[in-house]
């Protein structure tokens, strides 16, 4: 299929706003809260001609997406990019073509695409910033054949949601993140 179809067969923000069930408070918390400096909105408002969309393979459970979803979906708005959410269990096609390290359905992802449907850039999962932020997390656990390993993983995982989706730095460096893709992808 191809990415223009992908593209149609997704929802609008609204529509997978409305869908969650898991992370929805913390997604719009962050959107709301997002402050974009100046020359971030200029950067990403010269984006207007290039006529972009966003398709984003995501699920409402990941902790990842409560943060980044957001703080694209608020970049997408500046540039008038159109934006489509596809749930990637039901999307697994089109997930494995964007595979984390050719292995993993890390999530989520997004697939810039011009008005023809061609691929331009592609982010995600994770900014650096997060990136290092969870291998810190991780050492902290104990081996996973350890009894405790289950629990410990869980309370990991709520700290890293409360962490990423409460401090606007992990925002900013998400936005950071992004442009520096773009600016190398996408010529101005």
């Amino acid at each position: 299929m191809s990415l223009n179809n992908w593209f149609s067969k997704g929802m609008t923000f609204t529509e997978y706003v409305n869908y969650m069930q898991v992370n929805r408070p913390e997604l719009e918390g962050v959107y709301k809260e997002l402050e974009l400096n100046h020359e971030d909105v200029q950067y990403f408002s010269e984006l207007k001609n290039k006529n972009l969309r966003i398709i984003t393979l995501t699920a409402d459970w990941c902790g990842d997406a409560a943060l980044c979803v957001p703080v694209l979906q608020r970049l997408a708005e500046v540039a008038s990019i159109e934006t489509r959410f596809l749930i990637r269990d039901e999307n697994l096609e089109l997930m494995d073509q964007y595979l984390t390290n050719e292995t993993s359905r890390s999530i989520p992802i997004f697939i810039f695409i011009d008005e023809k449907g061609e691929e331009q850039a592609v982010w995600g999962p994770r900014s650096p910033e997060v990136q290092q932020f969870v291998s810190e997390k991780r050492t902290e656990l104990p081996p996973q054949d350890a009894p405790d390993f289950p629990d410990k993983q869980k309370v990991m995982f709520a700290s890293f949601k409360k962490a990423v989706t409460t401090e606007p730095r992990y925002w900013q460096s998400v936005v950071s993140d992004v442009r520096k893709r773009l600016e190398t992808r996408i010529c101005q």
